[in-house]
């Protein structure tokens, strides 16, 4: 029999780091303890890791897919990931982005065209895609986008990002840095085009 999903709001308050208790210790690290069922795990972090799969891949669409994927994997050998790993959040996110990345190794030579197609599929009123910053996060490598999100997005240290994407802490300085200046560059060379016309 399948139990209701975990509020939304109780997982964006615990990784927001607002509220302490039981959510808390379940999205970050399992500090009150280890939760046996994956079906309880999924049901809970189910909502981050959509946000944080959209942030990577861009669209909903593929973060579900993301996200379906990797926890399949996971979810097969869930005992060994929680008795080997110290934050089973931590590697699933390092999952995703490692995912993330081999899916667009393979597919960027695919999606190369020479011509901008003229029809575009509906978009949602309150869309945020085509905002000056989402494309520019976008065009980000996905290293370079992964630490970003993690960092700005879902609010975590540089050691817990270097933990979540298996690097080192310099790496993810260097990448944050880099992505930063890639970002305002693209993103002055917006504003400084809106401010022209």
């Amino acid at each position: 029999m399948a139990q209701p999903a975990a509020p939304a709001g109780k997982l964006t308050r615990a990784v927001d780091g607002g509220v302490e208790g039981p959510e808390c210790a379940l999205v970050r690290g399992y500090q009150v303890g280890e939760v046996a069922d994956f079906g309880e795990f999924v049901r809970t972090a189910l909502p981050g890791l959509l946000r944080y799969g959209h942030a990577l891949t861009g669209n909903p669409h593929d973060a579900a897919d993301l996200v379906q994927t990797v926890l399949e994997k996971v979810g097969s050998r869930w005992t060994m990931v929680q008795r080997k790993t110290g934050d089973p959040l931590a590697y699933i996110r390092r999952s995703m982005a490692n995912a993330h990345i081999s899916r667009w190794r393979r597919t960027r030579k695919e999606n190369l065209v020479a011509d901008i197609p003229d029809a575009v599929g509906p978009q949602s009123p309150d869309s945020f895609e085509n905002e000056p910053l989402w494309q520019a996060l976008r065009e980000l490598p996905p290293r370079q986008r992964a630490v970003v999100v993690l960092r700005y997005y879902e609010g975590l240290s540089e050691a817990e990002i270097a933990e979540s994407l298996g690097v080192s802490q310099g790496t993810v300085k260097s990448q944050a840095s880099k992505a930063m200046g890639s970002l305002r560059v693209k993103l002055d060379g917006h504003y400084e085009g809106r401010g022209e016309q």
